[in-house]
Parts: structure tokens; C-alpha cells; sequence
């Protein structure tokens, strides 16, 4: 799709050291296209793009707690191509799970996922969840041998301790391999711990991007406290705490003349380390209600956090997975 040079209502920055310059917003998959109209999500898809927002997280959901037989990867396939958008115009970040790692390896799983989407390549891949230990050096080793391979050019890691992606960065740069450049982490207004603590400003100093999901609570910020479907996992059990600080969200969106979507997606962005907020939209005016959050950004900046002081509801945790360099 071609765009007049500035053209462009939404800003970019750079996904890390080692990735591409990519969008303030992409737009996520989970239980998000299977949601819509056929019709609907290749309107989406295509104002999307009109807005400058190409980066779609897009996954197969078929192992681990997600052996769903989701169809949401086939969806979004079926309709980027309705939308005749040519493949260089979009951004694909995929996922490599690690829950039946090493037994099922990543070429294999990549093969899958991009004849489900219907290319023959991604742009990007994050490498996660996992439980127990994790041979980290066979992760970056085998990472290396898809990006040899032109399957993709970057890649992240989901959920990973701090200490951990360390470990692969340093084992990256020893044997001269392409290092995890971004942690997609869950961040939000109420859940901050990870993404704000000590370990992790380590590794953005570093020069790892930040790439926040999750960052409505699954709908519980956008004002649907009890949703019926399926959504994140909930580390800490947390999800009653934020249920109750809702109503301060609330009142602090309304002060700005915001929805607490707005709000949260716009607190988010305003953590320097932050490259990206990946959100789902079903609707294309929650689409268009959620791009607003970047105005709020551009005339509040980082008082935004002020406001919102006292819905932090994992202040007190200290997750000693994420410690450690």
C-alpha cells in the first residue's frame, strides 16, 4: 500500500537494537478475528494500514495451556488476502512455543503456522511461554538457523525471566548470532511489576525494546469486568485486585475526556523502553476509539502515570524469576 511520504498519523519506533522500525500500535489475534464478520476484519485490516498500523501479532494456538484448535491465524490469512494487500505492506510477528520444545522444533512449527496464515514468511517471531528449565543455547541456535533460512528477520522473547534473556543475549553475541532484540511482556496500568522493575530496565538499557500486551486485561481496563471468553493467563492471580481498581481507572479517564482504554493503551506508550502495544480490536470503532490513546500521549506525556498512582496492584510483588543478570 503506498502512502505519501509523513503521511502517516501514527508514530514509529525502533523494536530494539537488532529490529525494525515498526508502529506505537499493532493489533493482536487472540480470540480477536474468529470475533468479527469476514467483511469486518478486511475493513479493519485496511484502515489499519490507511493509519500506518501494519504490525499484526498473529499466532497458531495448538499446544500447551493454548490447544484451542483456535482458528483466528486462518481468519486474519483468509482475510488480508480478500483486502489485496501485497505482503510487503504488512508486518507478521509470529510465535514459536516452547511447551513441547525441543520435540517439536521450530521449522516445523513455522511450517505450519505460515501455510495457515499463507505466507512463506514472517517478519518477526516471539519465542514463548515455558515452564521448568529452558536449553537457552539450543533457543538461540536453532532461532539462528530460521533467520539463515529467510524465515525471519528478528525475534523476541514471551514472558522470559530477565535472567534468562541474559542469558540468551550474551550466548548470542559469543557465537556471533542474531540476539533476542524485544521482550513481549504483559504491562498495564494495574500490572507493572516486570516491566518496570530493576531487572528488566537492566536489559532495556541494554538496548531491549519493550513490546507490551495484554494491556486491557483481556477487556476488565476497557470496562468488561467479567469477560465470557477465553483470555491471558493471569501471573500472581491479580485479576480481582484490578477488577476493584477499575473505577479509579475510570475516573482518571474521564478527567483526561478519555475511555479507560484510551487511558491505559496511552499510559503504556509512555514507558520509555516501549516500542510497541499490541491490543485486539473486534470492532472498527473499538479500533478507532483505541487510536485516540496517541493523542492523550502527545498532550499529557508522562503526567498520564501521575494519575494513575494508585491502580499499580503488584507494587508489593517481587518475582524472583524476573531477577538475575
Amino acid at each position: 500500500m503506498t502512502r505519501s511520504p509523513g503521511s502517516s498519523p501514527v508514530p514509529r519506533r525502533r523494536l530494539g537494537a537488532h529490529g525494525p522500525d515498526v508502529p506505537v500500535l499493532g493489533l493482536g489475534s487472540w480470540n480477536t478475528w474468529d470475533r468479527m464478520r469476514p467483511a469486518d476484519a478486511v475493513a479493519l485490516i485496511l484502515d489499519a494500514l490507511e493509519h500506518g498500523v501494519e504490525l499484526f501479532d498473529v499466532a497458531h494456538y495448538d499446544m500447551g495451556p493454548h490447544a484451542e484448535n483456535a482458528r483466528t491465524d486462518l481468519i486474519f490469512g483468509e482475510a488480508v488476502r480478500e483486502a489485496g494487500v501485497a505482503r510487503e505492506d504488512w508486518l507478521l510477528c509470529g510465535k514459536l512455543w516452547l511447551w513441547e520444545y525441543p520435540r517439536k522444533g521450530f521449522a516445523e512449527q513455522l511450517d505450519v503456522a505460515l501455510d495457515r496464515i499463507g505466507t512463506h514468511r514472517a517478519d518477526l517471531v516471539v519465542v514463548g511461554d515455558f515452564f521448568g528449565e529452558l536449553p537457552i543455547p539450543a533457543v538461540v541456535a536453532d532461532v539462528a538457523e530460521q533467520i539463515a533460512a529467510g524465515r525471519f528477520t528478528a525475534w523476541g522473547v514471551n514472558n522470559w525471566s530477565a535472567r534468562d534473556v541474559w542469558t540468551a543475549r550474551r550466548f548470542a553475541a559469543a557465537e556471533g548470532l542474531t540476539p533476542p532484540t524485544f521482550a513481549q511482556l504483559k504491562y498495564s496500568p494495574a500490572r507493572r511489576a516486570v516491566a518496570e522493575g530493576a531487572p528488566f530496565a537492566e536489559l532495556f538499557a541494554d538496548g531491549l525494546a519493550l513490546q507490551a500486551s495484554d494491556v486491557l486485561e483481556g477487556g476488565i481496563l476497557a470496562g468488561n469486568l467479567h469477560p465470557q471468553r477465553k483470555i491471558g493467563a493471569d501471573p500472581g492471580n491479580l485479576r480481582d485486585r484490578i477488577r476493584e481498581v477499575y473505577p479509579k481507572l475510570a475516573h482518571a479517564a474521564a478527567e483526561f475526556d478519555a475511555t479507560p482504554a484510551q487511558l491505559a493503551i496511552a499510559f503504556c506508550l509512555t514507558h520509555p523502553a516501549v516500542a510497541t502495544v499490541l491490543f485486539g480490536a473486534s470492532r472498527m470503532s473499538q479500533w478507532h476509539d483505541n487510536l485516540k490513546a496517541l493523542d492523550l500521549v502527545t498532550k499529557h506525556g508522562t503526567t498520564l502515570r501521575d494519575s494513575l498512582a494508585d491502580i499499580w496492584v503488584d507494587a508489593d510483588i517481587i518475582d524472583p524469576a524476573a531477577s538475575g543478570t
